[in-house]
């Protein structure tokens, strides 16, 4: 047997003002071929379940690609290609399984639905190929990619920590189908809400009774697999949103009526997928009345792990501003920056006007630098190695990196985006996160895979930024109308 194995992924935000390019492909890790093998080999990614299949089943492994990039603007349709013409040049020469780790909210400058356009290019070239595919709770699921593929599942958890888990479940579903064991049929289908982010947590409400439905859904006979997605709504696309996809064993009725149950199960919680806002300086004045740290501290609206820019100074200031000590921040991305603490060296002190680079038209501002002066304390290459529980064993390119020390805050500075899910973008420049009273992380629930152990409280700081979770700063242009919360709908 010939298996193809392939990862594309990227989590498009149309509102921002980052280019997802081939080079930002190439910044995160862009493998072609047995390269692609090595980078993602015994890692705890879909990729890595794959391959672990692959071998034990003692199949011939064909991995012509293996990329993805920090979520930002629309994908290239020349970075597209470098991507999806690997995969379909596999396909065309003759392989007779796939597996493909993909997101789902992959908008590209001529498709909408990358994810579902490279399916429909493979069956094109192969309308019996089986395909598995994995994808992103933030998946934006469409008929396209659920007409073009055998089974399909999503992470069911916020941060990710279960990639290498659903991988494997919808690997081996496939591998079964292909033996004849069993015969998947799938049913999906969405409903008229588009839900924040910031209220996908899995471990909070309500997403976390989506995902019991799920589970509870996986343990009835016949029921090979059932996500519940929260959907990503910063991509302005038709089907943004929530949706359901559940797989059985060749009972179509069965498929529906659980898919059915899940979907009203969401659009009766649809209030609770909305996040609730508090004035920044409220938010800043009780966490300085905090003694007991370290205290988390979300800078969710400037978030790269969702398309953001990464150099919002917003919250950063105000933090200064009301004198909180002891302060820790992960990452402001100013590769400028970070090039003139490179020439001043080391334990020198430098007056920087730092972030604020990137102006951002689709939310109406303009980028403002914030002038600090502080002493360089440390200067690294911005490679680790991830031990925690999201993306373990891939290794991180943060770029060029340096930590500014203003006395109360040490901040460090990236020249690649890159979210603060590990402890390793703190530990790898020489910083002790859980001595810290404070830490600002630019993140809205991922930073729980990591910091979620050390965080003796967490509290949301609404800054500026193009992850914005206010629905009435964005114009939508794409997604199906009506869709709450952008119309207030009646229960009817």
């Amino acid at each position: 047997m010939r298996i193809l194995i392939a990862m594309m992924k990227h989590e498009t935000n149309t509102f921002s003002p980052i280019v997802a390019d081939w080079k930002r492909f190439q910044d995160w890790g862009a493998h072609l071929g047995e390269d692609a093998l090595k980078a993602y080999e015994g890692t705890a990614m879909p990729f890595g379940a794959y391959v672990a299949l692959a071998r034990e089943a003692g199949a011939e492994i064909v991995t012509p690609v293996a990329a993805e990039a920090m979520p930002s603007g629309p994908v290239t349709e020349e970075a597209y290609n470098q991507m999806a013409e690997p995969i379909l040049e596999a396909v065309r020469s003759g392989v007779d399984a796939a597996m493909l780790d993909l997101h789902g909210a992959m908008v590209a400058t001529h498709t909408d639905d990358g994810e579902g356009t490279l399916l429909e290019k493979m069956r094109a070239i192969d309308p019996d190929l089986p395909i598995a595919v994995t994808l992103d709770l933030h998946c934006n699921l469409t008929d396209k990619i659920m007409n073009n593929c055998t089974a399909l599942i999503g992470y069911k958890t916020y941060p990710h920590v279960d990639m290498y888990e659903v991988g494997a479940q919808i690997g081996r579903v496939l591998l079964d189908s292909i033996a004849g064991k069993v015969n998947p049929v799938m049913s999906w289908g969405n409903t008229q809400l588009l839900s924040q982010t910031l209220c996908q947590g899995t471990d909070d409400e309500p997403m976390a009774t989506l995902i019991r439905m799920c589970q509870e859904a996986e343990e009835e006979p016949g029921v090979l697999a059932a996500t519940a997605f929260g959907g990503f709504a910063l991509a302005d696309m038709r089907d943004a949103g929530n949706s359901v996809i559940v797989v059985t064993d060749g009972d179509k009725a069965k498929a529906d009526e659980i898919r059915d149950r899940i979907l009203a199960k969401a659009w009766e919680l649809k209030e609770d997928f909305i996040y609730k806002h508090t004035p920044l300086e409220e938010q800043v004045a009780r966490a300085k009345a905090m003694t007991d740290g370290p205290i988390l501290l979300l800078d969710h609206a400037d978030n790269c792990g969702s398309g953001a820019t990464q150099d919002v100074m917003t919250v950063i200031e105000e933090v200064l501003r009301q004198g909180l000590e002891d302060v820790a921040v992960a990452a402001v991305w100013d590769p400028a920056a970070v090039q003139e603490m490179q020439k001043a060296g080391i334990g020198n002190e430098i007056t920087l006007k730092l972030g604020g680079k990137t102006d951002m038209p689709s939310i109406g501002e303009a980028g403002e630098p914030l002038t600090l002066t502080g002493k360089v304390k440390t200067l690294t290459n911005g490679e680790w190695i991830v031990r925690g529980p999201m993306y373990t064993g891939v290794k991180v390119f943060m770029g060029p990196t340096a930590v500014l020390d203003t006395g109360n805050m040490e901040i460090v500075i990236v020249s690649n985006h890159h979210e603060p899910w590990d402890t390793g973008v703190f530990t790898s420049v020489g910083i002790q996160p859980e001595y810290k009273r404070y830490l600002i992380l630019k993140s809205r629930i991922h930073y729980r895979a990591g910091f979620a152990p050390i965080g003796k409280a967490t509290l949301t700081l609404d800054g500026k930024g193009v992850t914005t979770s206010d629905n009435n700063l964005l114009r939508y242009e794409k997604v199906r109308r009506p869709i709450y919360p952008l119309d207030l709908l009646n229960e009817a």
